[in-house]
């Protein structure tokens, strides 16, 4: 297993993953909604910068934050096609468990 070198993430980095990871499961929100929650509501484009550098995309969602105009944007596991795979996976999910 090689050793990664951690880059000290920032306050505003954090508070962008705390708010990324309570969108709940096979739904989604806006770069915007989520700078709006940090406090920052002009800031969609940093929130976007800060989800690109996610270390921890098993516990942080990344895939759930989208543009405003819900088209899917990028997504640091890869091309678009994942991030939309990985949405229709949890809304089957959520579908299967009410």
């Amino acid at each position: 297993m090689t050793n990664r070198k951690q880059k000290k993430l920032t306050k505003f980095q954090w508070k962008v993953f705390s708010v990324t990871a309570s969108i709940p499961l096979g739904e989604t929100r806006s770069y915007k909604w989520v700078a709006r929650q940090v406090g920052s509501p002009e800031a969609a484009r940093a929130v976007g910068q800060a989800l690109r550098h996610n270390p921890y995309p098993v516990i942080i969602p990344c895939h759930r934050v989208i543009k405003q105009d819900g088209t899917l944007g990028g997504y640091a596991g890869g091309a678009g096609e994942k991030k939309a795979k990985l949405l229709e996976i949890e809304r089957r999910i959520k579908e299967n468990s009410k």
